[in-house]
């Protein structure tokens, strides 16, 4: 049985990864949340559950259910069972999220968003769900009262995307929207 994973953020955006079957997916019981932890400045984007919501995002295979190179990038998170929860098109079944574990966050310290990095995840939901997904993206996350780091001249993000104007105005005008 190949497991599966559901990426919600940087995920999204196929130019980030090469993991194959990627397609669109719904995990039902879910928001995004930015949290901060005791370990870094920049926050994760993770998710809580929530009843009644719902995110977009994208479910991927994992190759030989080699999850080595995944929960690598995806350090600070703990993979979780997500099987019950998403609704997709095809026959996918044993699906993990990844969620920064809640006891490891924190409400203190100076935490900041790279702007280089919801760069990265606006690009992904345009390309996949269009203006709407994006939109749909700061709709369903929360914590947007942490502070954007503009690090767009020289990006901080491992896994930064060159963005057309448009791109970048959008990512700005949904930004401005909930801040």
């Amino acid at each position: 049985m190949t497991p599966w994973f559901f990426g919600y953020g940087s995920l999204v955006n196929r130019a980030t990864h090469s993991y194959p079957k990627a397609q669109p997916a719904r995990l039902n019981g879910w928001r995004r949340i930015w949290v901060g932890t005791p370990h870094r400045d920049v926050v994760f984007l993770s998710v809580h559950q929530v009843e009644n919501a719902a995110i977009d995002g994208l479910i991927a295979a994992v190759p030989n259910a080699d999850w080595a190179a995944l929960d690598q990038r995806e350090s600070g998170y703990k993979r979780r069972d997500a099987t019950a929860d998403v609704v997709q098109g095809g026959h996918a079944d044993n699906i993990a999220v990844y969620q920064v574990p809640p006891d490891s966050t924190t409400d203190t310290g100076d935490h900041h968003i790279l702007l280089s990095y919801l760069d990265v995840v606006v690009q992904g939901f345009v390309r996949e769900f269009g203006i709407k997904g994006a939109e749909g993206f700061f709709d369903t996350t929360d914590g947007w009262d942490i502070a954007v780091e503009d690090d767009r001249a020289a990006p901080l993000y491992p896994r930064a995307q060159k963005l057309t104007t448009d791109e970048r105005a959008l990512t700005d005008r949904l930004l401005a929207q909930v801040q």
